[in-house]
């Protein structure tokens, strides 16, 4: 007979109910499955599709962040830092660097929370029993590659760089400079993501890890400080820049088609 575990465990009490809790305990990691598998449902079929990633016109020259740096022949005036030759389909624009976005999120201290609760309900939420009969941490692959976060947020700093590179180059298009409603979303976008890069766990580290005097150090200790703040907000931000990169990959991708006209300000 197989040893039973968990609450299952011999000598623990016996209760028939599969959880004391009164409250909807599921809804939780119900809405957290469906907000991730939207962004992932959506951003994979915007990134293997190749379309409708760029838009220029009078004063503004607009790049989804999923796109970006644009990488193949076909990206045209996309392409701010060279080609790689002609991309065949269903390779994405920015093969470079989406792997270490993707690896950054998904070793990210809050998403590693979100889908270990609602993807493997591991467990489903506090005070409720996972259906795992087994478990060994974070020691093993591929959750090995956990420990990677790190490195991972050194690469999306120079990403966020990037980024905001295009949020700045959106202002001039084909005649000179212009204001226009992307140019808004692109900023905001791009300062929402150097808000939850930056408000990384690891980034609190690295501006005060190894220290033992604050005092001597007043330069990271403020920024240590700062990422604390944003630090507190991390899970928000996380949720939030999901949205933001879908709206603005989305309102390019309108404008790119023809669907809609850029809402012009200046230019």
């Amino acid at each position: 007979m197989a040893t039973k575990t968990g609450v299952d465990t011999p000598g623990r009490a016996s209760i028939a109910e599969g959880n004391l809790r009164p409250d909807r305990w599921w809804l939780a990691p119900l809405l957290t499955f469906l907000g991730l598998m939207t962004f992932v449902v959506y951003a994979t079929t915007r990134v293997f599709t190749q379309k409708y990633f760029f838009a220029e016109g009078p004063g503004y020259h607009y790049l989804t962040p999923f796109a970006s740096p644009c990488l193949s022949d076909t990206c045209g005036n996309a392409a701010a830092f060279g080609t790689l030759g002609a991309f065949p389909p269903l390779i994405p624009l920015a093969i470079l660097t989406l792997p270490f976005i993707l690896g950054f999120r998904l070793t990210c201290y809050y998403y590693r929370k979100a889908y270990y609760r609602s993807f493997w309900l591991s467990p489903p939420a506090c005070a409720v029993p996972e259906p795992h009969g087994k478990y060994t941490g974070e020691t093993r692959f591929p959750l090995i590659m956990q420990n990677a976060h790190r490195y991972f947020f050194f690469v999306v700093v120079l990403v966020s760089l990037i980024n905001t590179y295009d949020a700045l180059k959106s202002f001039h298009g084909a005649g000179g400079f212009g204001l226009g409603l992307g140019n808004v979303i692109l900023v905001v976008n791009v300062l929402l993501l150097w808000s939850y890069t930056l408000g990384c766990h690891s980034c609190r580290h690295i501006t005060l890890g190894r220290i033992n005097h604050f005092s001597k150090h007043p330069v990271r200790y403020w920024l240590y400080q700062k990422a604390s703040l944003l630090n507190g907000k991390h899970m928000q931000l996380a949720w939030i820049t999901l949205a933001t990169l879908m709206l603005t990959d989305a309102y390019i991708a309108l404008v790119s088609s023809g669907t809609i006209s850029d809402l012009r300000f200046i230019g």
